[in-house]
């Protein structure tokens, strides 16, 4: 029951790294922040209230759109006022655990999960003046996206870098690059909310829904031409680094090869206006969905699945969650569904 001795010798190793570790010893106030940071788990609380308040605002939306006679701005704007405080929370959580690691906070699979949240959330704040629904979209999907984060095969630890990340090429390339991912995802819920609007439209609703329809595939098109620009200069600015880190622009890496595919995909699909048979809504919409199966695939597929020079951004390999399988049929019966419903309707209304 005597503690003196081991208490003395602790004293004596703390003195010992303060006097010859200085250059590298935590100060008291990271510590407690890190402390702090720990207990709130800001990024946890955010996904339930991202998801709450992007739920209830989305079925407002809908709602309003179906039942034009409620009056239910009020309700709504404050919302929007929510989600736009848990955004100013979100960026503060980044902002806390950039200054307690001392490193900009994408440099893990965990760490660029939140960050895309982020970008996300901030697509939503973009675009919100063309539409109310876009932010409700982008809020549901922060809130997704904060709960994948959140999963036990994530590993929220705060470490320090990887060598190669030691650059300020970090800041530069990975930042835009997961930041299009943000706008990309944003696109691809707006393409399956109008396959879902496409579904629960008829002759009664046909001109609302189908004004919302509109109104919301063009803002899907200024949401992936966005995604797509910075995806873009983000592989490009990557090539330099990697040109700096490893000798050569492009080595055909997994990771290269799917952003150059995911380039392409996005690429298609922006110009689907121009192309007999692909200038309508539908296939907009369920073009920009189905392609967000690139993006998946080049940060979670090549990250875990794939053996590259990205590998040090990765996690253990884990079995394809089952929910995945349950994605793939929801889309193929929205897809289908929508399609039906569209053309059976379209006679009524070619516009669409």
């Amino acid at each position: 029951g005597d503690w003196s001795t081991p208490d003395a010798m602790l004293k004596a190793i703390d003195r010992y790294q303060a006097q010859h570790g200085s250059a590298i010893y935590l100060p008291e106030s990271k510590v407690r922040l890190e402390i702090t940071y720990n207990r709130f788990d800001i990024f946890k609380r955010l996904s339930m209230y991202y998801g709450l308040v992007g739920f209830i605002l989305l079925m407002l939306h809908f709602i309003n759109i179906l039942r034009p006679g409620l009056n239910l701005k009020w309700v709504i704007r404050v919302g929007s006022v929510l989600i736009f405080i848990f955004f100013l929370m979100h960026t503060a959580g980044l902002a806390l655990r950039w200054y307690i690691s001392g490193h900009a906070p994408w440099s893990n699979g965990y760490e660029s999960m939140i960050y895309i949240a982020w970008a996300t959330a901030l697509s939503g704040l973009i675009f919100v003046w063309r539409s109310g629904i876009t932010l409700s979209a982008t809020s549901l999907l922060a809130s997704l996206i904060l709960a994948v984060a959140g999963m036990s095969w994530m590993d929220p630890e705060i470490t320090t870098l990887v060598p190669v990340l030691n650059s300020y090429w970090l800041i530069i390339h990975v930042a835009v690059i997961t930041a299009s991912y943000g706008f990309l995802a944003l696109g691809a819920l707006l393409g399956f909310l109008n396959l879902l609007l496409m579904i629960l439209k008829s002759k009664q609703s046909l001109q609302r829904v189908d004004l919302t329809i509109r109104e919301l595939t063009h803002i899907n098109e200024m949401t992936l031409i966005v995604g797509l620009f910075l995806l873009s200069i983000g592989t490009f600015l990557g090539g330099v680094w990697a040109n700096e880190s490893w000798g050569r622009y492009w080595g055909w890496d997994p990771k290269e090869t799917w952003a150059l595919a995911t380039m392409g995909f996005y690429a298609f699909v922006a110009h689907f206006r121009f192309i007999p048979g692909l200038r309508g809504n539908y296939a907009f919409n369920l073009g920009s969905l189905l392609s967000f199966g690139s993006v998946i695939m080049t940060y979670f597929g090549v990250n875990y699945y794939l053996s590259g020079l990205h590998s040090y951004a990765a996690g253990d390999p884990v079995p394809i969650p089952s929910f995945v399988y349950y994605t793939l049929a929801v889309i193929a019966i929205t897809g289908t569904w929508a399609f039906i419903n569209n053309r059976k309707l379209s006679t009524s209304n070619p516009l669409t």
